[in-house]
This record gives structure tokens, sequence and C-alpha cells, in this order.
């Protein structure tokens, strides 16, 4: 096996390095790991992991940088993210491809979503910062809003680059310094991002990069002094213990969790469409996304008809291999994903749910991958494990409810607090019931994507704000200068 991965032609060099002060360099302490494709179960390429050492080393080289960076002007940093999305439109190809290989994204989707969506959040962050104010006087005070220093950043396999260009741009168009751990599952993409930013000529020590896992990168830079914020993308659980690992030194810390989200079907529907349009926003990414419709809440007169449909809409979901022809879904990421769905999906099944698409195992004729059959359950109660937690993979949840105030109620009654969806023939009707969802985004009769939206949660899903000017605005401290002004 070989330690670099080729992309159209072009070899990659860097896996095995660290991108840190401006250059690639070699680990403190080199430790192989391997990257599997999970459409086969076999790596493809190696990255090394990281240690404290190498953290101090991108931490000390961030630190140095932020003094001159956080002093920039507005239109230097505009023109550095102009060049930044140049060059990452000339890598365009290579992301999506690396990121198909690496998390079993099919062809079309790393195209068309997952690679575009770093289009999307760096051109939206130019957008924001053009028109926005870094100061303001409030009688004789000035108010200023500077960067909050160096960032840690934790970045998730599922939408790596989304993940990764939503947290750099804003921390980019702040002033800030970083240093990056990407997802040792997915890290590919993360390698070609940070080509990308040596390409636009971003200063030594702004962006750094550190391949590692959590107990041995994430921990070092969650307790290290000198990190002022993290801005984490991942589990709950994960979550907890970085939270924990940064309160000794009260940095801020900006989380991103998991979901259970609630579709809410009210009974002035397009029974059909709406629900052919639930399930496929749900398998979407074969289930991982943290803010997928998984619970789907239809009223109680409806429910058969739903399910109808509901299996109607899973059978076009057809599995198989990134690259193949017609491929809708691809495999999960990891054996260790494969295994804790069908975990859940058998517990449905002993729970006393019905089946009415998919189950346990993989789809037929698909023998090696992580693939996971297209799931749907009915007569799904609030008590079952598949209704209270999150799955990570394509199976939905159909509960059933009697009036508009039970499904909210039902809809609110997670630990979780992403994302909702309202589905009514009455926009009126739908905006009354998304104004009492508990949860930092409510999507109401399944609209077009909003990168300049919030994105985050309440609960355990999370804190903060992401995308679009929420998204710079985590970056930046508030200063007042009192008695700036002569009275």
């Amino acid at each position: 096996m070989e330690d670099r991965i080729r992309l159209k032609g072009k070899a990659m060099s860097h896996n095995l390095q660290f991108y840190i002060d401006g250059a690639w360099v070699d680990p403190v302490t080199p430790h192989k790991f391997d990257v599997i494709d999970p459409a086969t179960e076999e790596a493809f390429a190696q990255i090394s992991l990281g240690s404290k050492a190498d953290v101090d080393r991108a931490v000390a080289a961030a630190r140095r940088a932020f003094d001159s960076f956080s002093r920039t002007t507005k239109q230097e940093r505009i023109d550095l993210l102009k060049r930044i999305l140049a060059a990452y439109k000339a890598r365009y190809n290579d992301v999506a491809e690396a990121i198909s290989r690496e998390m079993g994204a099919p062809k079309a989707l790393a195209m068309q979503a997952q690679a575009a969506i770093g289009v999307g959040h760096i051109s939206q962050m130019i957008k924001v910062l053009e028109g926005f104010a870094f100061e303001a006087m409030q009688g004789t005070t000035l108010i200023t809003k500077e960067p909050i220093g160096v960032v840690g950043m934790i970045t998730p396999w599922n939408w790596p680059i989304n993940q990764i260009t939503c947290k750099v741009c804003p921390a980019i168009a702040a002033g800030c310094t970083m240093v990056l751990k990407p997802s040792e599952i997915a890290p590919m993409d993360a390698i070609i991002f940070a080509e990308v930013m040596h390409e636009a000529g971003v200063p030594k020590g702004v962006f750094n990069l550190v391949n590692g896992d959590g107990p041995g990168v994430g921990q070092a830079l969650s307790s290290h002094p000198d990190v002022d914020m993290i801005s984490f993308t991942g589990s709950a659980r994960a979550g907890i213990l970085i939270a924990k690992a940064a309160a000794d030194t009260i940095k801020r810390v900006h989380q991103e969790l998991g979901g259970k989200s609630a579709n809410i079907l009210l009974d002035d529907v397009d029974l059909e469409t709406a629900v052919t349009k639930g399930v496929v926003d749900c398998f979407q990414n074969s289930g991982q996304s943290c803010n997928a419709p998984t619970r789907m809440l239809v009223p109680e007169k409806l429910k058969d008809q739903a399910i109808t449909f509901a299996k109607a809409a899973a059978a076009t979901q057809k599995v198989g291999a990134p690259d193949a022809e017609g491929t809708v879904l691809g495999p999960v990421v990891s054996q260790v994903q494969y295994d804790k769905i069908q975990g859940l999906i058998q517990s449905g099944i002993d729970e006393g749910a019905t089946l009415v698409a998919g189950g346990p195992g993989r789809p037929d004729g698909l023998n090696r991958g992580y693939y996971v059959r297209p799931t749907v359950f009915a007569d799904v109660t609030p008590t079952m494990r598949i209704a209270r937690e999150e799955i990570f993979g394509p199976v939905l949840a159909i509960m059933t409810y009697k009036n508009d105030e039970d499904a909210i109620a039902e809809a609110n009654a997670t630990v979780y607090g992403l994302a909702s969806y309202v589905q009514s023939g009455d926009r009126k009707r739908a905006q009354a019931v998304a104004a009492r969802m508990r949860s930092g985004n409510v999507y109401i009769n399944y609209p077009g994507g909003d990168l300049n939206a919030p994105f985050g949660g309440y609960k355990q899903s999370g804190n903060g704000r992401e995308w679009g000017q929420w998204g710079l605005e985590e970056f930046l401290e508030i200063k007042g200068i009192v008695g700036y002004a002569a009275a």
C-alpha cells in the first residue's frame, strides 16, 4: 500500500506530514495510521497521527502569527479569502474525489454538495466581511469587535470540507489564527485544503494542520493554555470531554453536536410529496447528517398512507459503490458506525416497531463494504431507542400524533435541539408551529439552503452558531472603550 493518494494524476506528498508555520513538516514522533475506503474496507492511504508535541509547535506558530495577522485590514482579509476561493476552485475535483474515497459519498453527492458547500462558505464569508462593521460609536463609547486569538478547530468526517470551511473562513475574516485537527477517519480533503491555503499565500502560522485522534491531539488542543477558543463539531460524548478539558483555562468553547430532528407533517399537507421528500432528506449522505429529519411525525389518521409512501420512497434509494452509475447512497464511514447502526436497527425490531423497509444486514449483492439497507420503521413509540438515540445512518422512525399540540410536545421531547422540520399547506400554520420548536433551525416545507442562516443547536446539540455573519461573530471579542469621544 502506498503512503500517497493520487487524485486526477496529481500525487499528494504530504499525507504523513503536518502543515505548521507555512511549511510541511514531519511529526515529532511518526505514528502511521491507515485511512480506510468504506466501500472496500481496505486502506488506500496513510497519515501520521500527531501528539502533544506537534500541537505545541502548531499553537506556538499560531500565537506568533496572531500579533500581525490580527492587525491586518478588512480589505487585506477580503483579498486573502478571494485567493483562497480561487485556489479551492482549482482543486475542486480533487476535494470531491478525496471525500468520495475517504467517507463513501457517491460521486454526484461529493461533486454537487460535499465539495460545493466549500465554495459556498468561502463565497458567503467574502460577502459578509465586505459589509461587516468592526467598530461603532455608542454615545461617547467606542464598541469594537476584535479577533479572539488562537483557535483550535476539531472537525468531523461526515461533511468534512463543510465543517472546515465554515470554521476557517470566519476565523480568517475575524483576524484569528488557528490549528485544525480534522477527523482522522476522513483526513484527505483536509490535506488538500492545507495545500489550498498554502497556494493562496496565507501568512505563515495563520493556518496550521495537525492530524490526529481525540486523545492525542484533540485533548492537547482543548486544554492548551495558549489556545483562546475551541470550535468543535462532532458527537455529544466527545463534546463533553472537550468542554471538560477546556474548563481549566476558561477558553471559549463553541460546539455543534448531535441531533434527533423531528419532521412534523401537519394534516393539510400533500402527504405523498411530504413523506417522499422526508425520506430522501433523512437518507441523504447515507443518513450521516446531524440535522437529518429522522423522526417523522404524522397524524394518526394518515399513518397507513404515510407508511405506503415511505416504503415506496425507500425503494428508490439505490445503495451501491460511490463510483457506480445510479448510486444514491454509498456506504457508511466505518466498521464502528456500521455496527452501531446495525445494533439500533435490531433494537427497533426487538422493541416492537414495525419494519416497513430495509432491516439488518447489507443490501442484496453487496457483500463487502459498510453498506446499510435504507430502513423505515413505523409504530415507533417515544421510549424506543430508535426514537431517542442519534443513529447516524439511513434509518427513519415514523411516529403518530393526535393533534398539533401533541406533535409539538413530541417533537420537543428530546435532549437534542439542532433542527426541526414542519410541513403544511398553510404557511401561517407552519410558522406558528415553527415558533414553538426548541431547536436552532426550523425548516418549513423543505426550503433551499441558506448559508447566511445561523446554524447550531439548543440543549445537548451544542452552543454558539456557525455560517455567515453568525459564524463570524463567534470568533470576535467585544471591547468597549469608554470616554473615546468627548462628551
